[in-house]
């Protein structure tokens, strides 16, 4: 699965996703797109899911119709991702085309 973690997400966290290709939003130059861009320039490339911390993202854009599965996480604190992983593992694990998912804590 193509995954792309938004500029809000720790890197670190990339690395407890093993068997997918984790891309940073920095890494492919989208740094600067808003978060409507991001999603339109997400799905473009081929990305399945998105990983955010942007909570706010489904009142700012309509997703409906949308093919990339958004995943958004409850903070972007690593301290506290970390003890999430198996959750966050397993939900990316499950997502599927469109799917919209926030995990809470």
């Amino acid at each position: 699965m193509k995954i792309l973690f938004d500029v809000n997400m720790p890197h670190p966290i990339r690395r407890e996703l093993p068997g997918h290709e984790v891309i940073t939003a920095q890494f492919n130059g989208w740094a600067e797109l808003e978060n409507g861009d991001l999603v339109t320039a997400a799905e473009k490339d081929g990305f399945d899911v998105l990983v955010t911390a942007d909570k706010n993202l489904r009142y700012q854009q309509n997703l409906s119709g949308r093919k990339i599965a958004i995943l958004v996480l409850p903070t972007n604190k690593l301290k506290v991702l970390r003890r999430i992983v198996p959750v966050i593992r397993a939900k990316v694990d499950a997502m599927k085309p469109g799917e919209f998912f926030e995990i809470e804590t």
